[in-house]
């Protein structure tokens, strides 16, 4: 699918910014606004950008990972956090209800059985992947599996009419993961990259730095994107790295949330550097490796609010920024449309 990817066109550039640059406004005045209204319409190849239907896919798995004693928190927080997505009762739900979002909720792997539930997309490959600090933490065929769930859920949507789409995640010890994936994809070391995720302490971190130094030696040769991304992945991580490659086909924005979904970007980005054309970056988590996954994509993400709690929360948050930025370029007068002079004249 990801041979698909276009990249976005210039060809509207000056038009665009001439648009932005004539709103009754001393120019760059909207600041980070503008950059964002300026890249809507190049995305869209159009000087009247729209948002439509937006929606968030919060993918849930959990990682074997765990058995290395690289979380403060039981695996079985995953399914119960599903649970409470279900309800309505998650911070995601919350900023979702407030923004008029739709959220979907995706079991990409999760360690539990759940019933048959209208609000649950059951896309369950296995109940959890294995542990990568002893084998791959799943098979190839079953990552591209993953994916393609992934992009299923995206192309759906899409034809549905959305053409803005972000991506949450949950799974107790994906923070692993996505440090693991960081390391690979980025050439940072284990020390840089790890974080105390859902609340380590630092004799903690310390471990997980050992439990990451342990398993890329481990997997040493491995290196072509698709493989890293099944040998340090999780379900939910390749799920989104599929639905995003999907979405950047589709010619949407993808709305880029902290640690872990950028893990499963920068996943997506190795197999496809086009992706980030795409991308808005919406905020700069405090897990600390997120820094330098967004110094690798060279992102400068819209918020930095002390965020580290995933879910797609920093996703929701920038939402109603974004459509602030596309309302300026359509609504807000030009000089001449409001009889104001402009500068020099």
């Amino acid at each position: 699918m990801q041979e698909y990817i276009t990249k976005v066109s210039s060809n509207l550039d000056e038009q665009i910014q001439r648009k932005i640059d004539l709103k009754t406004k001393p120019p760059g005045s909207l600041g980070k606004l503008e950059e964002i209204a300026f890249q809507v319409s190049r995305i869209q190849n159009n000087l009247s950008p729209t948002l439509s239907h937006p929606a968030i896919v919060v993918c849930a798995g959990d990682h074997g990972i765990t058995a290395e004693g690289i979380s403060p928190f039981p695996q079985d927080v995953t399914h119960q956090m599903v649970f409470n997505f279900l309800s309505g009762g998650a911070a995601i739900n919350v900023f979702c209800r407030q923004n008029h979002i739709n959220l979907l909720v995706a079991d990409a792997g999760v360690n539990y059985d759940f019933q048959n539930n209208d609000q649950l997309i059951n896309t369950k490959i296995k109940k959890g992947t294995a542990n990568f600090a002893k084998e791959p933490a799943m098979s190839v065929d079953e990552c591209k599996k993953a994916m393609k769930n992934g992009a299923s859920i995206v192309a759906d949507l899409h034809l549905k009419g959305c053409n803005i789409i972000g991506f949450g995640e949950m799974g107790i010890g994906n923070t692993t993961a996505a440090a693991a994936l960081l390391c690979k994809y980025a050439g940072i070391s284990p020390n840089e990259a790890a974080g105390p995720g859902t609340g380590l302490n630092p004799e903690g971190v310390a471990h997980k730095v050992n439990v990451l130094d342990k398993a890329l030696s481990l997997h040493a040769s491995v290196s072509a994107p698709l493989e890293i991304l099944a040998t340090f992945g999780g379900f939910e991580i390749a799920m989104i790295c599929g639905g995003m490659l999907k979405a950047a086909e589709l010619g949407m924005i993808i709305l880029v949330d902290g640690f872990i979904v950028t893990s499963a970007l920068i996943a997506a980005h190795a197999m496809h550097p086009t992706i980030t054309d795409y991308c808005i970056f919406t905020h700069q988590s405090d897990e600390r490796g997120h820094q330098l996954m967004l110094a690798h994509l060279k992102a400068n993400p819209i918020l930095n609010l002390g965020l580290r709690l995933g879910e797609g929360t920093g996703a929701a948050l920038a939402y109603p920024l974004i459509q602030a930025a596309v309302n300026f370029m359509n609504e807000m007068n030009s000089f001449e449309d409001a009889g104001v002079s402009n500068k020099g004249e």
